[in-house]
């Protein structure tokens, strides 16, 4: 298998700097199909710092969040570093919670494209680290988050005593993880407790760009009704089976990553410096209750955005 040049620098960065890994090391990479050619240059990456690399290849999952086998489950849990290129997203499992509880870092890379990783991960990861954590800081001092949108966004989620969360891309100590490429500050909202609109202006996770805005209304922490076009019947097949806890407003995102633009695929618009996300379904990892396998990130353009009275983002622009 060929990588190019600059598809094993990017790489090499996600392996060395990112994830902060060191010569005999154990490494485990869990791809799938379409993703093959990332995990092959992450393998290569990972061999030449002389780790002890092993390359799984499991089939692609049917949604986001379905669980990998067990098998690969047990390895996930045995290794010091795990990287997962696959076309659907393993971060929100049981199985990637228990690989960081035993203190393995992680980090998944769902429908990452060689494009996304070229671009992205030669970002500059300490501004990226450095802007997320002060609105970590920020978003841990509030108690409430609205965001009003020129689309028709108009919500508001209690977030009082939740954890704020730092996708800074330095996932270099034990135990922690996220997305690559990354940068976004998020959390859980509480359950139950959001209410108001919510317009998906940008993109939709399993969706794609978003031609005709998704209009979500949200009642007591769940998404009641979906209109629009052929975007927000896609979302509704992709809720159906799931049920009502897929249903959950799960997570409240702002990106903080420069180099990131809207592509359609969310692991990079969801890190796209000047939009926040809200997502809806499991919402565990975070710190929420609800387990279920799915977790569909709609994104949000040129949103202002308080925390309490303060307004920390006008039009899409940090005011902090």
């Amino acid at each position: 298998m060929v990588v190019s040049p600059e598809l094993y620098s990017a790489s090499l960065i996600a392996v060395r700097d990112c994830m902060g890994t060191k010569a005999g090391e154990r490494v485990l990479i869990v791809t799938d199909e379409p993703l093959r050619t990332i995990g092959y240059a992450l393998w290569q990456a990972a061999k030449d710092l002389g780790t002890e690399v092993m390359l799984v290849e499991i089939l692609p999952r049917a949604s986001n969040g379905a669980e990998p086998p067990p098998e690969v489950a047990e390895l996930m849990k045995m290794v010091d570093v795990v990287l997962c290129p696959t076309s659907k997203s393993l971060t929100h499992t049981d199985s990637r919670r228990a690989a960081s509880a035993s203190g393995a870092r992680v980090a998944t890379l769902p429908g990452v494209t060689e494009e996304i990783m070229v671009r992205c991960m030669n970002a500059d990861y300490h501004k990226i680290a450095e802007r997320t954590f002060r609105l970590c800081d920020e978003l841990e001092k509030t108690s409430i988050v609205r965001v009003k949108a020129p689309s028709g966004t108009d919500v508001t989620l209690p977030i009082k005593g939740r954890k704020a969360h730092a996708s800074s891309g330095l996932f270099r100590e034990k135990g922690l993880w996220g997305n690559l490429p990354t940068g976004e500050a998020y959390l859980a909202p509480l359950e139950g407790e959001s209410q108001g609109v919510v317009v998906v202006d940008g993109s939709m996770a399993q969706v794609g760009l978003v031609r005709e805005p998704i209009r979500i209304t949200v009642q007591d922490g769940y998404a009641t009704d979906i209109t629009g076009g052929a975007e927000a019947k896609r979302l509704i097949e992709l809720l159906e089976p799931h049920g009502k806890d897929a249903r959950t407003v799960a997570e409240f995102g702002i990106g903080t990553n420069d180099r990131a633009i809207l592509t359609g695929l969310i692991i990079e618009d969801e890190k796209v410096m000047g939009t926040i996300h809200i997502a809806f379904g499991d919402n565990k990892s975070m710190g929420g209750s609800v387990r279920v396998a799915s977790h569909l990130d709609g994104l949000i353009k040129e949103p202002t955005v308080w925390f309490d009275d303060k307004k920390v983002m006008e039009g899409g622009r940090f005011l902090i």
